[in-house]
């Protein structure tokens, strides 16, 4: 089958960035990316390329080349559905809050939704390609319920093709990928399908960094590379309590760990804690898959690297209140930074949410800024995360928040920051006048310049 037609559900930070290089290299395919939230699709659309809903460098000129071209964006899924030969399935995978596996396991109602969708809508063969974060198994359910909402007895093919994009560098990741895993059935058809994928990407990724796996292993080595990648910023940020006792230097520590070839340097930054879609969601699946089948032992090792990420939270938000009590000043502190790492818009299980909260529930008031993330989005996140109704309710405890357009907005309030996210902007603050004080939660200052660095 010569494919001509590319369909991907999902018009996130995963499914937009990965269909606009697939546009740019095939551009012989048209490749539709739908989703069902239309201010979305919209943003997508706007002829002001700065409202794309997703933050990328590099992004921009791709669409500008595409859109329009090989690339739409649209709300019609099921007329792309109609028309695809290889569908993508992109859209949101969070953690359970209710029912079995609640807290740890993924919530697949979404795939579960598309999924029935495809099955209904399609009238002809279609490969479904897995390319959200799932659970081991998800291809096996995906196919069940293909099969029980079959109407036009379509032939149908599940692979796997987890993305292994890191926020803010995810289109240098899709240009020259470590690897790219397709895991298919090991049937004559399932093989088959597999190869149209390799097809595709081979026309910019070498062949031998393409790896054509069994559809299981594809699904588990998503949550296993995760696990692997969020772990040493726990390690260090348990060590940074240590260091901090023993009159060790943190920073030192990581030089000279990373410098061990066997681990590498990567990720051995200290900061308030890992944030992310992926890092805590795929954590805590590995998690239940592990007590699953009982293996409680390392499920507990795994569930350590949340709780110490957890109580790295709470050790920052310490920090700064202790600080305010010592000094016996009116508690209002500036925040940098919200989104959980720079170059991206992403806020997804940002650490500046968790301390904002802790520090609003301190009576804390609170001055927020982020070069890319606006006040709606800022405030939505934390009445998502205001889940204790009875300590105060949304609209009270956000009298206590705002939202600053420049840091120098920030000091004429308060001249007490905290560094959060490690924007390069920041790294100019300790000019701004000896008497502001920061909290240097990234360690990219000078020490000597800070009250607090890790």
């Amino acid at each position: 089958m010569k494919v001509k037609n590319i369909c991907c559900i999902g018009a996130g930070f995963v499914g937009g960035p990965t269909m606009a290089v697939i546009a740019e290299k095939c551009p012989d395919i048209k490749i539709t990316l739908v989703d069902k939230n239309k201010d979305k699709i919209k943003l997508w659309n706007d002829n002001d390329y700065k409202k794309i809903p997703v933050n990328e460098p590099g992004l921009i000129s791709i669409l500008k080349k595409v859109r329009n071209k090989n690339l739409f964006f649209s709300e019609d899924i099921d007329s792309a559905i109609v028309e695809s030969q290889i569908i993508f399935l992109a859209v949101n995978t969070p953690t359970k809050h209710e029912g079995e596996g609640a807290g740890f396991a993924a919530d697949l109602k979404f795939i579960d939704a598309c999924t029935k969708n495809i099955a209904k809508v399609a009238t002809n063969e279609k490969i479904i390609v897995e390319k959200s974060t799932l659970p081991v198994r998800t291809a096996e359910r995906i196919k069940e319920i293909i099969n029980n909402n079959n109407k036009h007895g379509v032939k149908f093919e599940v692979i796997s093709n987890p993305e292994f994009l890191a926020e803010g560098t995810a289109i240098k990741d899709l240009y020259k990928s470590d690897r790219v895993l397709i895991g298919g059935d090991q049937t004559p058809s399932g093989k088959r399908a597999v190869t149209e994928l390799v097809n595709i990407y081979k026309r910019w990724i070498p062949l031998k960094k393409i790896l054509k796996v069994n559809v299981w292993s594809a699904e588990l080595s998503k949550l296993a590379s995760n696990a692997f990648l969020a772990q040493p910023i726990s390690s260090i940020n348990s060590l940074s309590s240590l260091s901090k006792v023993t009159d060790a230097d943190i920073d030192e520590i990581a030089k000279a760990v990373g410098m061990d070839k066997r681990i590498g340097k990567h990720f051995l930054k200290v900061s308030p804690g890992f944030g992310g879609s992926c890092f805590q969601k795929d954590i805590l699946n590995l998690v239940y898959l592990l007590r699953f089948y009982g293996l409680n032992e390392e499920a507990n090792y795994w569930y350590g690297v949340i709780r110490i990420n957890d109580n790295q939270r709470k050790r920052v938000s310490s920090i700064i209140n202790q600080y305010f009590t010592d000094k016996k000043i009116n508690k209002k502190v500036g925040l940098l930074g919200w989104s959980f790492k720079k170059n991206t818009n992403d806020t997804r299980e940002s650490s500046s949410i968790y301390v904002a909260y802790n520090l609003l529930n301190q009576g804390f008031e609170v001055l927020i800024y982020d070069p890319l993330v606006d006040s709606k989005k800022i405030i939505e996140d934390l009445k998502e995360h205001n889940t204790n109704k009875n300590l105060f309710d949304s609209e009270g405890f956000l009298k206590s928040v705002h939202v600053m357009n420049t840091i120098d907005s920030i000091t004429k309030s308060t001249k007490v920051l905290a560094i959060m996210t490690e924007w390069d902007e920041f790294k100019n603050i300790q000019k701004l006048s000896e008497e502001i004080k920061i909290f240097d939660f990234r360690n990219i200052l000078e020490k000597s310049k800070t009250i607090f660095s890790f």
